[in-house]
């Protein structure tokens, strides 16, 4: 009983993280006027998320939402400005789509852009909290490791199209949960996606000594 008691209060413990973190997300974007804030609010989730996973869970999570929102808020934002072209490239690409009813072949390199861009901004994120890169260095290093990871590629669409499906029918998860979930899922695959970067270059690294 005691074996229970401890598992459900360290379960209910991170229910709780997780919403204060969706609060906290909410709350940083409107103080930064929306379109100002949602960036450094998003890199200040994926930080704490990724720390989390790493084992460091330790330090308070309002204090370590302000430090990262207030250390990467004007990078974050200008990472951000990338992502908003990307974002309105498929925006345009898909409202072409909707001109016509009938599909053609001509559709098949529209769609593949859509779905390259869209798991290119997925590690978009995660590659800026856990390198230490410029802004280009990071849009080059999401675009190759997104290019040689496609199972964890696979695996962030297949999790993710399931979280929307469950906060469709559950819309009340989606606003306690919605950044959090998904940060955590994106970070977590992204991470063993780094880690095979790694062991690729270990190898190298051995013969160039």
């Amino acid at each position: 009983m005691n074996l229970f008691g401890s598992q459900l209060y360290r379960i209910m413990e991170w229910v709780t993280r997780f919403a204060f973190l969706q609060v906290l997300w909410i709350v940083f974007t409107i103080a930064g006027l929306g379109i100002f804030g949602i960036f450094p609010s998003t890199i200040a989730v994926f930080s704490i998320i990724r720390n989390w996973i790493l084992g460091k869970d330790h330090t308070p999570l309002f204090k370590s939402f302000i430090h990262y929102y207030k250390t990467e808020f004007w990078k974050s934002n200008l990472l951000g400005a990338f992502v908003l072209i990307i974002v309105s490239l498929i925006s345009i690409d898909i409202y072409y789509v909707q001109l016509s009813s009938i599909f053609t072949w001509t559709y098949i390199p529209l769609f593949s852009f859509m779905l390259i861009s869209v798991l290119f901004i997925f590690y978009t994120f995660p590659v800026f909290v856990h390198y230490d890169l410029t802004i280009l260095q990071t849009l080059k290093n999401s675009f190759l490791i997104m290019l040689i990871s496609p199972i964890q590629s696979l695996l962030i669409i297949i999790s993710l199209i399931s979280l929307f499906i469950i906060m469709r029918y559950l819309p009340a998860l989606g606003f306690i949960f919605g950044i959090s979930s998904y940060s955590f899922v994106t970070m977590w695959l992204s991470l063993h996606a780094f880690r095979n970067v790694s062991k690729m270059q270990a190898p190298s690294a051995s013969n160039d000594s």
